[in-house]
């Protein structure tokens, strides 16, 4: 028996797969390859090519082989993107989990680890958020996260035979070791964030091309104008979701959602101050862009459910995800693929 991973073939989904083996357990993708790669996943997982809001390709992944259980990532992810292009992500997003949850009731597979955001919080109030805090989010991303959380909370009312939970993770960032792979272009691939998006390969970028990094906005109501965002390391975070997967196939009740975070705040300044330190650029310096739409000031997860409940506790500091992200930006083949990335986005 195997879980289901959908969008395995990303930046986050190919860590998953990765924990997911290292715990002795079978996976198989499915992934429409909009902006992850085949070569992201091991040459012996199978990888069924298909988008998941379109039910006769999740149907066909979940009937090729007996399924334990699916954790699902696939999806848009982009919150200043998502105030650009809102109807976009809600057909991948909402229609997506909708089509999914009928699939799985149709061949009775009742265990689900749903991928969601903190982005669903909004701004917080006080120092950090817990589970129970009000949802309120501020872009078509973190709304069409916490309409699939709803999705799947009122299919269990209704199949009180499905176990799930939503894991509302931080800031992913960092990546795993880079992995040995024969039949890989240069024998090697790294697996990561080629986000057009996300802080740190919008950092990775600018450097590769000797240009200032960007930080935008600087006029927040935080400490030193910039966005608060709790980071965490993408290898801690595979292993929460498998930790998830786990547990449900044991029969433990798991609370509807938990946040996956370090439970301290890091300003997108010290970030980028960070990166420059580590790469040798510190007098390089950045640039202050104006904000992006969508971006909540300030985000802090509290960790203590997960920690009590899954026994998971992340074990990366911020200068380790720095690190390891940057070994992997320059290891062989990421340029290669940061072409693909652009000709996809140019291809629409």
């Amino acid at each position: 028996m195997a879980w289901l991973l959908t969008g395995g073939a990303g930046y986050i989904g190919s860590h998953i797969v990765q924990a997911f083996r290292a715990a002795g357990r079978d996976v198989v993708v499915l992934d429409d390859l909009s902006s992850g790669f085949r070569e992201f996943v091991p040459t012996d997982v199978v990888v069924h090519e298909g988008r998941v809001e379109d039910a006769a390709a999740v149907g066909a992944a979940l009937d090729a082989q007996p399924v334990d259980g699916v954790v699902h990532l696939a999806g848009l992810k982009y919150a200043g993107e998502s105030v650009n292009v809102p109807l976009d992500f809600y057909r991948a997003n909402v229609e997506g989990t909708r089509v999914l949850l009928r699939q799985m009731a149709e061949r009775g597979v009742d265990r689900l680890v749903f991928s969601s955001s903190s982005a669903t919080y909004g701004t917080m109030e006080g120092e950090i958020v817990t589970e129970d805090a009000p949802q309120r989010p501020e872009s078509p991303y973190g709304e069409s996260k916490l309409i699939g959380e709803w999705l799947i909370r009122d299919q269990a009312t209704a199949r009180p035979s499905l176990r799930h939970t939503s894991l509302r993770y931080f800031n992913v960032v960092g990546s795993g070791a880079v992995q040995s792979d024969p039949e890989a272009p240069h024998g090697v691939v790294s697996l990561v964030d080629h986000s057009p998006y996300n802080l740190f390969p919008l950092v990775f970028r600018a450097l590769s091309r000797g240009d200032r990094p960007k930080v935008f906005g600087d006029d927040y109501p935080t400490p030193d104008g910039s966005c608060v965002r709790d980071y965490v390391h993408v290898v801690d975070l595979a292993e929460a979701h498998v930790r998830a997967a786990l547990l449900l196939e044991e029969g433990t009740d798991l609370a509807p959602a938990y946040n996956v975070g370090r439970g301290e705040g890091t300003s997108v300044r010290q970030i980028v101050e960070t990166i420059l330190s580590v790469v040798g650029e510190e007098a390089l310096g950045y640039d202050v862009a104006p904000r992006r739409g969508g971006d909540p000031a300030k985000i802090v997860g509290s960790a203590r459910r997960i920690e009590q409940d899954f026994g998971w506790k992340p074990g990366l500091d911020l200068r380790a995800m720095v690190e390891g992200a940057w070994e992997a930006w320059n290891a062989p083949g990421t340029a290669e693929r940061e072409a693909a990335q652009d000709a996809r986005r140019a291809a629409g």
